[in-house]
């Protein structure tokens, strides 16, 4: 393990192959994609900082956070692009229910999403979340699928290039 200065909030260390985490960061348990899924607090298997709990607004949700710290294989388009989507298809659910919120997103560094409970279920949607993560697109777009299927078609992200060439059209 090495460490690396980034300032006031750190030490950063590197921790067993992964991006660098903050030092209090280096004891939190690695989350397994097959295993069962909690809340709490977890490494992810791409770096990043994967948190499950009850959202602060809303009891019949749960929120769930993902940080990478801009870290450069997280920060590409196609990845940005299927969390946008994973989080809009789960907010099908919630507008289908009368509630709303939005999913946040500030590409390839912080992301959260709301998961209204009952719906897709927890343990299938972090696994999309950390498939996502390491480059495999398919169980968030077997989620999509399901809300397309109920809900329709889910929107575009606003500012996509899909929405920008279909205002060019």
């Amino acid at each position: 393990m090495t460490t690396e200065d980034r300032g006031a909030a750190g030490p950063y260390v590197e921790y067993d192959g992964l991006p660098v985490l903050h030092g209090s960061e280096v004891k939190l348990p690695l989350i397994h994609p097959y295993a069962p899924v909690k809340a709490g607090r977890y490494v992810t298997p791409g770096g990043g900082r994967l948190t499950i709990g009850k959202a602060e607004e809303n009891a019949a949700h749960l929120r769930i956070t993902l940080d990478h710290l801009g870290c450069p294989a997280q920060c590409v388009e196609e990845k940005d692009a299927a969390f946008r989507r994973l989080a809009l298809a789960v907010e099908g659910y919630c507008v289908h229910a009368g509630c709303r919120h939005r999913a946040a997103f500030s590409d390839g560094v912080f992301r959260h999403f709301e998961l209204r409970n009952g719906t897709v279920s927890l343990a299938a949607f972090v696994r999309a979340v950390l498939a996502i993560e390491l480059g495999d697109l398919i169980p968030a777009g077997r989620i999509v699928k399901d809300s397309e299927a109920r809900f329709g078609p889910v929107r575009r992200p606003e500012g996509s290039d899909a929405e920008r060439q279909e205002e060019a059209h």
